[in-house]
């Protein structure tokens, strides 16, 4: 099977930490990376991060630099996102998403060039 997995979501208070994971099968880190992307009740998807083995680092949009941190383990063939100091703005039902992974330098917070998403989990935060 081709697909991806998002698990972890949950119930938070503010200012409380989440770790969601996102598991890959049937590809290859080194041809593809991962992004991550959140949607809000009434709100559009946007981008939070993504992730590649070729790439120099993970990047992240403005909104949550410096709270949350995107890392791979390649060897579980998984990618997580670890959400630090969370706020009720960061409640969302939260997305992992393919990109093929010459395309993360220009297309990395655009979801219309991901080619396979998970189901998607969601993450509550108290305020």
């Amino acid at each position: 099977d081709v697909q991806l997995q998002a698990s972890g979501g949950g119930l938070a208070q503010a200012g409380g930490s989440l770790r969601l994971s996102c598991a890959a099968s049937g590809f290859s880190f080194d041809e593809y990376a991962i992004g991550w992307f959140r949607q809000a009740p009434g709100k559009e998807r946007e981008g939070v991060g993504c992730i590649s083995s070729s790439d120099g680092g993970p990047h992240y949009a403005d909104s949550v630099k410096g709270r949350f941190t995107i890392s791979s383990d390649n060897a579980r063939n998984t990618v997580y996102l670890q959400m630090n100091s969370l706020t009720s703005g960061d409640t969302a039902v939260y997305y992992c998403a393919r990109i093929e992974a010459f395309r993360i330098g220009y297309y990395c917070f655009l979801d219309a060039f991901y080619d396979l998403w998970g189901q998607g989990t969601l993450v509550t935060v108290s305020s």
